[in-house]
């Protein structure tokens, strides 16, 4: 099968497109024939190791020393298993599935294994599969986040860095729990976060959000604070008294199989849906993550990875 190895950290050309061995499930796993995946910025920070000074060696400890001990990136699949291992009781041959893993990674391949128990669910078939792989990142983020953040309905959110994959997610997810939502982005993106159950957004290259007169229950930075921390450096009076600020950069998330099946239920419903900036395929990675690296993207970055061998299979 093909896959997408990485040897070693650095920049997007490390990334190589290589025929390796199909993986075999090992008891309690399911393989799932991958049909789409997503570049998303862990992705990216994990290839290059684009992390503080301070943070790297123990990084190299825990994930390699010269590069990554698990090759194949990718965190996000949208696709169907086509493998049950021993004693999988929660998914069988043929169902259509989609979800996240940040420890066993391996989606930027044709067919990965994963556990039956990790963060993976049946998708909502409604949607594409481009548009099923572009929901678990930034949905269940925004879920963890916005929860964090105890927002409650009739409060009011605001959502900066709005128009990413991410953001995307905590303006609607947002507005679907009855917060009234303010979003900060570029001047292109501001009709966007508009469409997305917005009732502002304001232009962070031309205007600051905390010199304006609304108060925020919770603000929450959804692009994290190596590219955040200046602009909300006085983010704090912007507050309402007893309100909130949390940050992508919070501590670990704790990402849940129950939150993706609500995700799904809210894409099905018509309540959210996935911005998709850009598709590439699995042979044009290399230049996906040198987009994805410029951090303008407007939603998200999917990649397409079995499109053949889907076409010859439907």
């Amino acid at each position: 099968m093909k896959a997408v190895l990485c040897r070693r950290y650095g920049p997007p050309e490390v990334l190589r497109l290589e025929e390796v061995e199909e993986p075999t499930p090992k008891p309690g796993e399911v393989r799932i024939r991958v049909w789409a995946s997503a570049v998303t910025s862990s992705d990216c920070y994990l290839r290059g190791l684009n992390l503080p000074f301070r943070y790297r060696a123990l990084a190299r400890l825990a994930l390699g020393l010269t590069g990554p001990r698990w090759p194949v990136l990718g965190m996000v699949l949208a696709g169907e298993v086509d493998t049950i291992g021993p004693g999988v009781r929660s998914f069988k041959v043929g169902d259509e599935v989609f979800g996240l893993d940040r420890h066993r990674f391996g989606t930027y391949a044709e067919e990965v294994c994963w556990p039956e128990r990790t963060v993976l669910a049946l998708r909502p078939v409604e949607l594409s599969w481009e548009e099923t792989a572009a929901l678990p990142y930034g949905g269940l983020l925004a879920l963890h986040y916005l929860r964090k953040a105890g927002l409650a309905r009739g409060q009011r959110a605001l959502v900066y860095g709005a128009s990413g994959a991410v953001g995307t997610s905590a303006v609607q997810l947002a507005r679907h729990f009855g917060a009234e939502v303010t979003g900060v982005c570029s001047a292109a993106n501001t009709e966007l976060v508009k469409s997305l159950g917005a009732s502002a957004a304001v232009d962070y290259t031309t205007e600051d959000f905390t010199a304006r007169s609304e108060r925020y229950d919770v603000i929450f930075d959804a692009v994290g604070k190596r590219k955040s921390s200046a602009a909300l450096r006085h983010a704090h009076k912007a507050l309402a008294s007893g309100g909130r600020i949390v940050s992508v950069d919070d501590g670990t998330p704790r990402l849940l199989a129950t939150d993706l099946v609500l995700l799904k239920q809210l894409a099905e419903a018509g309540r959210i849906k996935p911005v998709i900036d850009r598709c590439y395929s699995l042979e044009d990675i290399v230049e996906a993550h040198r987009y994805v690296d410029q951090g303008h993207k407007r939603g998200n970055v999917v990649i397409t990875v079995a499109r053949q061998q889907r076409q010859r299979s439907s």
